[in-house]
């Protein structure tokens, strides 16, 4: 009978590492399709507010459609949400009034760059060039009435709370506007006494500004206009008067919209920790899988 032939402690030691390199080829492969598929094709993404509820509920899961609005390189560095630099492609079509789309959030009404990188839901309810204007909670585009959405959420009373944006306008999340959204080669008018709405947007498109008691400057340059570089998109959550959204912090980006949900892929109660995953199995909606995001 042969004898089994023994290993030496260095051939051990070379199959380990031979193992260990194949393991970090399988994993970095792995990781690299998760990233082209997470750019090109389809996200995945975790609710983590009430302000869309009831059309989608504070821990659905989504599958979120990227190519419709033009697929990206990829954004973030998978597990760990690293920001990184990307490119976004042309699309099949352009947001419209009445989509649900998912947006990298583009900071609060003072930031010129958002505190950390982060994904936001809202409903799309006006395009650059539109007027939005909220009489008693009724929300009009163009002076034309919006219903709210079919699984919106609007409370009887009154939430007449300040909206934060623009700076200074005196707008209320119940009577807002009338604001026009920018668009990409509309001139926005500058004086001593409008500056302060507009100095964090200008910033944001990468233009310094700064004024006197009697002129505005834009790149040091007296002026009393300002082209506007991007196009733009006003968001609103379903559920109005819990939504902190454009009203709170502004216009999005149009480049920043990456996608809109298709579907409730899990649903469960995402405040409870996985250490308690008995409780928290027992809080999975399974009614919400499968559900189709409208």
């Amino acid at each position: 009978m042969a004898k089994a032939k023994k290993t030496t402690k260095k051939e051990s030691e070379v199959n380990f590492i031979e193992e260990t390199l194949s393991f970090i080829k399988t994993l970095l492969g792995a990781i690299i399709v998760v990233m082209i598929i997470n750019g090109i094709l389809v996200a995945s993404f975790v609710v983590p507010t009430g302000s869309m509820e009831r059309t989608v509920m504070t821990g659905d899961f989504l599958f979120v459609n990227k190519f419709l609005y033009g697929p990206t390189t990829p954004q973030v560095l998978p597990f760990v949400n690293i920001p990184l630099p990307f490119y976004k492609f042309p699309g099949i079509k352009k947001p419209e009034v009445g989509d649900v789309i998912v947006f990298i959030y583009p900071g609060d009404r003072d930031d010129i760059e958002p505190k950390e990188f982060t994904y936001y839901l809202k409903r799309c309810v006006g395009v650059g060039g539109d007027k939005i204007e909220i009489k008693d909670k009724q929300l009009y585009v163009n002076n034309k009435v919006i219903p709210l959405a079919e699984n919106g959420v609007l409370m009887p009373e009154r939430t007449d709370y300040p909206a934060g944006f623009p700076l200074g306008a005196g707008y209320t999340t119940d009577n807002y506007g009338r604001i026009k959204i920018p668009k990409m080669g509309e001139k926005i008018e500058l004086n001593i006494d409008n500056v302060h709405q507009w100095i964090t947007f200008i910033k944001r498109e990468g233009h310094d500004v700064t004024f006197d008691m009697n002129s505005v400057y834009v790149d040091g340059k007296k002026t009393n206009s300002y082209e506007v570089k991007r196009n733009y998109v006003f968001g609103m959550g379903d559920n109005r008067d819990n939504s902190e959204d454009s009203r709170a912090w502004g216009f999005i980006p149009e480049e920043n919209v990456i996608g809109t949900p298709m579907i409730v892929y899990w649903s469960w109660n995402t405040d409870l920790p996985t250490s308690q995953i008995i409780d928290k199995l027992t809080t999975v909606r399974w009614g919400r899988i499968g559900t189709l995001i409208h």
